[in-house]
């Protein structure tokens, strides 16, 4: 689970990031679902488009993607989410979460 901390952070990483992945009419299949996890696996943090043809709650597609690709939602803005995954070798180093008690 993201912290807020953690969210701005990727937020402002993900805020010069391009769309590798577009959600349409098909919606979510299992070759979406494929193509978002290897995208995933190679960037740790991707944007996802939402397109108007898409009949799905965009908040729905948003968790329904991340669940199926065991990853976080960083972030929906309009129609375009951001995904987060930490990779195996993790080239995002996420803040600690510093609360103290």
């Amino acid at each position: 689970m993201l912290t807020g901390k953690q969210k701005r952070f990727l937020r402002g990483l993900g805020h010069e990031l391009k769309p590798v992945v577009t959600v349409g009419k098909g919606e979510i299949s299992e070759s979406l679902c494929g193509e978002t996890a290897a995208a995933l696996e190679c960037h740790e943090l991707i944007k996802v488009k939402i397109l108007e043809s898409c009949l799905s709650d965009r908040h729905e597609v948003a968790e329904r993607l991340a669940e199926a690709c065991s990853a976080e939602v960083a972030q929906v803005l309009g129609r375009t989410v951001l995904l987060y995954r930490k990779g195996r070798e993790p080239k995002i180093e996420l803040p600690k979460n510093t609360r103290s008690l």
